[in-house]
């Protein structure tokens, strides 16, 4: 049927145009975002369960950062008990010459005052208030600590979280060394005198004994960081494999998407040249007038 007002053609020509001409933008949109969906309505089931997988992506690199800066409290901890046991070490090797019987009395206050000293260094070290550790003042603000966290005060430790979901933590332990045989060397009395010297016949017995705390004290925190290290690279896999989803579920094929995209391409250019043929099919009826 030849008609002038309705073109049925045009009207069907310029339809499939627009579908071409919306999917061409929406290839050449996830081209350029390298996203796979670029609406909701893409794919809203994937949308979902890509942003719940990037939440707990963010909750495992979260819990990879504690971990690292949990394994960092431990190495300084670490660290400055390796420092006591070199002091104590020393102060062992003070006490056995201070027994010296050819030394005099002068040479005997030397070997004292380094041997005072090193006690300094432990105090300042370990820290304490007055009621713990004795003296005359409160050490408030001791050499051992880590981001304003005491080392080695006593406490229940610290509870570190190693994953991304309530209840995946762990605790590394307090370790207290204003107690025992630490507690002796490091102890003064009220007028601010330590009470061990070096010339004390159970100073020897005492030194040997606070390295053996101290060791003992570091083979914790050597089980505690082997643990944390584990964690850590039990998160780094879930956090790849969660990265890995997400890819799949939002990133696009680049190769697929090209093919794609030259197909709508050549679709709108096609379209657009059928539409112009449709719209000068009406022409034919001039020539029914014209006869």
């Amino acid at each position: 049927m030849s008609v002038i007002n309705t073109n049925t053609q045009a009207m069907i020509a310029a339809r499939n145009l627009n579908q071409s001409h919306e999917m061409l933008g929406r290839s050449l949109t996830r081209l350029s975002s390298g996203s796979k969906i670029v609406n909701p309505s893409d794919d809203a089931a994937g949308l979902a369960v890509s942003e719940k997988l990037d939440a707990q992506g963010r909750r495992v690199q979260a819990a990879m950062t504690n971990v690292q800066n949990a394994i960092s409290y431990v190495q300084t901890a670490d660290g400055f008990m390796g420092g006591m046991t070199k002091i104590l070490s020393r102060m062992s090797e003070l006490a056995i010459l201070a027994k010296d019987v050819t030394k005099n009395s002068t040479d005997v206050d030397l070997y004292q005052q380094e041997f005072s000293a090193l006690q300094d260094q432990l105090r300042d070290t370990i820290g304490g208030t007055v009621a713990e550790i004795g003296g005359t003042a409160d050490v408030d603000t001791p050499l051992g600590a880590f981001n304003g966290i005491v080392l080695f005060g006593s406490g229940s430790g610290l509870s570190v979280t190693i994953g991304q979901a309530v209840g995946q933590e762990m605790t590394v332990g307090a370790s207290n060394l204003r107690d025992g045989d630490m507690l002796d060397i490091i102890a003064q009395d009220n007028t601010g005198a330590y009470t061990l010297a070096a010339t004390d016949a159970d100073a020897i017995a005492k030194i040997t004994s606070a390295i053996q705390d101290i060791a003992s004290e570091r083979a914790t925190l050597g089980a505690s960081q082997s643990r944390l290290e584990l964690a850590s690279t039990t998160l780094q896999v879930e956090n790849e494999n969660l990265s890995s989803a997400i890819s799949r579920i939002r990133d696009i094929d680049v190769a697929d998407e090209s093919t794609q995209f030259a197909k709508f391409n050549i679709l709108v250019q096609s379209g657009t040249a059928m539409l112009a043929q449709a719209n000068l099919s009406p022409q034919s009826v001039l020539k029914l007038l014209q006869a």
